[in-house]
């Protein structure tokens, strides 16, 4: 019987998947599950969702909803991470005050002016959580998907002796897309995605043993399909491979297709595509937001049931604790160099083997030089971060925003001087003390 903490539970539609994944699995249906948010009525609702699940399925799982942290952390074999730190203010200053500058961000959150002060923010409550499981779950697992989730696990590493691995949806989600886009069985696609978190690339994609990159160009020349991933396509147009983050995203974290307004028209479309505009994503956590406080969430709780989804951390659990082989793409310390023209410390992401031994990352080899370039560089932007953190350099702060690819495409370096230091005032109490 695993003990599972999930920590930022009041992200109830999130956390609800989760849970749903591990009592899924018969041998993790008796998990003692502990739920912890600062939010008291979000953690309460999701609490009544949980129960409910274990009331109608049967489940001999037992629920605890509790807002102290160190309780639930006590004894745990897994801790789950999904926290959010700050709430909507800080979110938007990371968003519109670039914008003012011109750096135009769809999404913020895991590079660029937005990912980098998002890190700033969360490093310091992660440390805290850290500390807390060195002291009162020291052989705990965390599983963490907050972002930006290569800077926050390279702080982890760097800081700390908590065994971390992120998880991201961005494979799975990737791969979903392809076959869509190729009119194939998901289930039939076979694939060696490396790198790192969301730009990550399928160095292998096939069928059956067929190279399925020539297809997969010959449906990026129809229309309808490149429109619903512009970016991604344009990217393996020119260098060669299909990266693993939606177009939108994407466009945040290479210099060339958010620099102009036409660009950005142009690079709009449906599917992953319609998401370009600047604050898409503020916009629309804003409104999922509201949503998550109408209590007809909730709906009828009579009717909830375990469903599993896509996701990785109850199959990872699952896999722990029963010995059962998977694999798995993770975000993991570069320490074993996994890719070996990356840097040792790096988070990067590559495939691991996952079984009751734990979690072994696969080598490798070396990226395409022109595919590690991009990855080489948003590195040496989560070092400057993470030294920012960890320090208080406000100086190495300064530095990571510009050697963002998309801020320096953008600004003048007194320009991003000028925004950086806003960007500090505006969110200062959220922020280490910098010096």
């Amino acid at each position: 019987m695993p003990t599972i903490t999930f920590l930022g539970a009041g992200s109830m539609v999130f956390a609800r998947n989760l849970l749903g994944d591990v009592l899924s699995f018969p041998e993790l249906s008796d998990s003692d599950v502990r739920l912890v948010d600062i939010d008291e009525d979000r953690l309460a609702r999701t609490a009544r969702v949980a129960e409910a699940m274990v009331e109608n399925e049967g489940l001999d799982a037992t629920i605890t909803a509790t807002t102290d942290r160190r309780e639930a952390l006590d004894g745990a074999d897994y801790v789950l991470n999904v926290i959010n730190v700050g709430g909507r203010e800080p979110f938007e200053n990371e968003i519109r005050i670039p914008e003012r500058y011109g750096v135009e961000q769809a999404i913020g959150d895991t590079i660029g002016p937005g990912g980098i002060f998002r890190a700033l923010r969360t490093i310091p409550t992660m440390l805290d959580i850290a500390r807390d499981m060195e002291e009162l779950c020291p052989d705990a697992l965390l599983l963490n998907y907050t972002n930006p989730m290569a800077i926050l696990c390279r702080a982890m590493f760097e800081a700390t002796d908590v065994e971390t691995v992120g998880l991201c949806h961005s494979v799975p989600h990737t791969v979903e897309a392809i076959a869509a886009y190729l009119d194939v069985p998901q289930g039939e696609l076979d694939y060696w995605v490396a790198g790192i978190n969301h730009l990550a690339w399928f160095l292998e994609l096939e069928r059956d043993g067929e190279d399925l990159y020539p297809e997969l160009r010959e449906a990026m020349a129809e229309e309808d399909i490149y429109r619903r991933d512009t970016v991604r396509f344009e990217m393996l147009d020119h260098f060669g491979a299909f990266v693993t983050e939606s177009s939108h995203h994407v466009s945040e974290y290479v210099p060339y297709f958010r620099t102009d307004p036409e660009t950005v028209a142009a690079m709009a479309g449906e599917g992953y595509a319609d998401r370009m505009p600047t604050a898409s994503y503020l916009e629309g956590w804003t409104a999922r937001s509201e949503e998550r406080d109408d209590p007809s969430i909730e709906s009828d709780l009579s009717e909830v049931g375990v469903e599993r989804s896509e996701e990785y951390a109850a199959r990872l659990v699952h896999s722990i604790e029963t010995g059962t082989p998977r694999r798995f793409n993770l975000n993991v310390s570069n320490g074993t160099n996994a890719i070996e023209n990356l840097p040792s410390d790096a988070c990067v992401e590559v495939p691991c083997l996952v079984d009751g031994m734990g979690v072994r990352p696969c080598s490798v080899g070396e990226l395409p030089t022109e595919l590690a370039a991009f990855d080489r560089r948003h590195a040496s932007v989560h070092e400057l971060a993470v030294r920012a953190a960890l320090e208080n350099d406000r100086e190495a702060l300064h530095r990571a925003v510009k050697l963002d690819p998309l801020t320096a495409a953008s600004c003048s370096l007194d320009e991003i001087h000028e925004m950086t230091e806003e960007l500090i005032a505006a969110n200062e109490a959220y922020l280490p003390e910098l010096r």
